[in-house]
């Protein structure tokens, strides 16, 4: 497939476009500066301006764009950019996708945060109802900004990601350091759910989506069974051979991690049911082999 990827420079997009090279398929990158060549295509996604011909000539369309939500303090300035970074790459893409003479793929980022910051212990599947708060209604816009590729029938998948464990980056890379100082600790109460997936299974997730031509709406992207930040503190502690006894209350969590924080003090136990249900089979289907995958 020739697949455009936009946001192909960040966490999840430079682990996307590296596999799906790997396994055969022609990737072309959307970037905003630099000189364009075989492998990148510039775009303004504020000014609404993208290469239509690439898009009528791609088979798919995956967008990734947004301003990481972790910087923090979020000031409004902060959250203004948060949501209008994903508007505007949204919105131009879905409508260079809805104006091709045969629509094209499009595969949309989102995030498990549609539901809310915290469900408590409630199985969240994707017919499940929307949550509150600004990063819910980040994520609510964000999946509305899609419509125009929906309305002109083009075939729209909404990647709802869950906190996406590598070494490399997200929530572990900021969590290693400590750990592996022995400063390892529960968060807050201990209690709440975290939804979780290999970056791993999060690309073979995408190229699914992207293969599979009877999948679409909204697929929650989070291994089968939720862990309690406990038993995920214990078991990252066990995988870098370090003690874990400590703990932090929540406070202290929101000033050192700043955004990503709501993820982790939060409760969402979210369900791939929608994904299993399509056929995907998880590689690292619980929490050690996601640990595993996310050190080697």
């Amino acid at each position: 497939m020739h697949v455009v990827v936009g946001g192909a420079s960040g966490f999840l997009g430079t682990a996307l476009t590296t596999h799906l090279r790997a396994r055969g398929h022609q990737v072309t990158r959307l970037v905003r500066s630099g000189e364009p060549g075989d492998d990148a295509s510039l775009w303004d996604p504020y000014a609404g301006a993208v290469d239509h011909e690439l898009i009528e000539r791609a088979d798919a369309v995956v967008n990734l764009t947004g301003s990481p939500i972790s910087k923090w303090p979020r000031t409004g300035k902060r959250k203004d950019e948060i949501l209008s970074s994903r508007l505007a790459a949204t919105s131009t893409l879905a409508r260079a996708v809805a104006a091709s003479s045969t629509p094209t793929v499009f595969i949309s980022g989102s995030g498990m945060s549609w539901y809310g910051t915290d469900r408590g212990s409630e199985e969240l599947t994707e017919a499940g109802t929307p949550g509150s708060g600004f990063l819910a209604d980040v994520s609510q816009q964000w999946e509305a900004a899609a419509a125009p590729a929906v309305d002109a029938g083009a075939r729209t998948c909404f990647v709802r990601t869950s906190l996406v464990l590598s070494k490399d980056g997200g929530v572990l890379g900021l969590m290693l350091p400590a750990w592996k100082l022995g400063g390892g600790a529960r968060l807050g109460s201990g209690r709440q759910h975290m939804s979780l997936i290999s970056r791993h299974d999060w690309v073979r997730g995408v190229e699914f989506l992207l293969e599979h031509d009877d999948a679409s709406g909204p697929f929650n992207f989070a291994m089968p069974d939720a862990v309690t930040n406990a038993e995920f503190t214990d078991a990252l502690g066990d995988a870098v051979h370090r003690p874990t006894f400590l703990a932090v209350p929540g406070f202290a969590v929101k000033a050192a991690l700043g955004g990503i924080s709501d993820d982790l003090l939060g409760s969402l136990r979210v369900s791939p049911a929608a994904l299993t249900a399509a056929g995907f089979t998880f590689a690292d289907p619980d929490l050690e082999s996601a640990l595993r995958s996310a050190l080697t």
